[in-house]
């Protein structure tokens, strides 16, 4: 009797040519992804340069107790979370807003480069960002404060004001990521079969009728796998926005102090390999913790549209 050959081996030969397209992504992944996930042993160790990753000595929890007991855990994880909580409730309002107007407009060439223009942000660098802003805000001579004096109003300190930064911090990150959200909504609408629209037109429903009862139900396996990959990243700030945007100025470190800039603040500083290690473990497990949990409630209610 014939041995049934295994399924992974037939596809392999079968498919030879897509396993070879899919390897070189396939290395990179393992080399910058997988073969570095050994240096999780630092957060379990007392680091040194004479004995390297893995020769030096064991202190187990020790450096997670350092995390927690150095006063800035909780405020670096309470900012982490609400940050990207409220980066991804209003980045997903008005991408889908946008996607929605812009497959409204009738003209092509107003639609395409309108499209562009939003589109346009997302490459820029953060430290461009950030010069923005700070000669927007400058106490001394940024655009809103020479507005406000020369309407005879007293010079607002931004940069002394803790307050400010979250909206501030919302506002920028709106403006680099509403673009390139809105494009990956806009392909999934035009994917919505055209005839739903017309039977809609003949049945004499209005636009919003239309946008509620076909587009949205439309977009929602998007919107939900796009959900699920942003809950990933809820425990990992924009590490390029928070350190450029706000300059890591101390003076608002309490309103803009994110896991990963203390983590970086810490190993400049300080140079406690161990302590940042921890960090990063901590931050990478309960954004792993946070994925099965979210994950879960959806393949509750839509298993459809689970990632797994």
């Amino acid at each position: 009797m014939k041995k049934k050959e295994h399924t992974l081996l037939r596809d392999l030969r079968e498919n030879r040519v897509k396993w070879l397209m899919v390897l070189p992504a396939a290395i990179v992944v393992i080399l910058m992804c997988y073969i570095p996930m050994g240096g999780i042993v630092l957060a379990f160790k007392e680091y040194n340069y004479h004995d390297g990753v893995f020769g030096s000595p064991w202190v187990w929890f020790k450096n997670f107790e350092y995390f927690f007991q150095s006063g800035k855990a909780w405020t670096t994880t309470r900012n982490t979370v609400l940050y990207n909580i409220a980066f991804l409730c209003t980045n997903t309002i008005l991408q889908i807003t946008c996607a929605i107007l812009l497959s409204e407009l009738v003209g092509k060439k107003f639609k395409r480069v309108t499209q562009s223009v939003m589109f346009l942000p997302y490459f820029i660098s953060w430290v461009v960002v950030g010069a923005f802003i700070y000669n927007l805000f400058n106490y001394e001579f940024g655009a809103v404060n020479s507005l406000l004096k020369s309407l005879g109003m007293e010079p607002i300190d931004v940069y002394s004001n803790k307050g400010a930064w979250p909206f501030i911090l919302i506002a920028v990150s709106a403006f680099k990521n509403i673009g390139y959200g809105t494009v990956m909504y806009l392909a999934s609408i035009v994917n919505i079969d055209a005839q739903l629209y017309e039977a809609a037109d003949l049945d004499g429903a209005t636009m919003w009728q239309k946008i509620w009862h076909i587009t949205l139900p439309g977009i929602r396996p998007t919107i939900v796998i796009l959900f699920l990959m942003a809950i990933g990243t809820i425990m990992k700030g924009d590490f390029q926005m928070f350190w450029q945007v706000t300059g890591n100025n101390p003076m608002v470190l309490e309103a803009t102090d994110v896991i990963d800039t203390y983590v970086t603040r810490s190993l400049l500083t300080l140079q406690e390999f161990g302590m940042t290690s921890a960090a990063g473990l901590y931050q990478s497990g309960l954004s792993f913790v946070l994925v099965l949990i979210a994950n879960h409630i959806v393949k509750k209610v839509e298993p459809d549209y689970a990632l797994f």
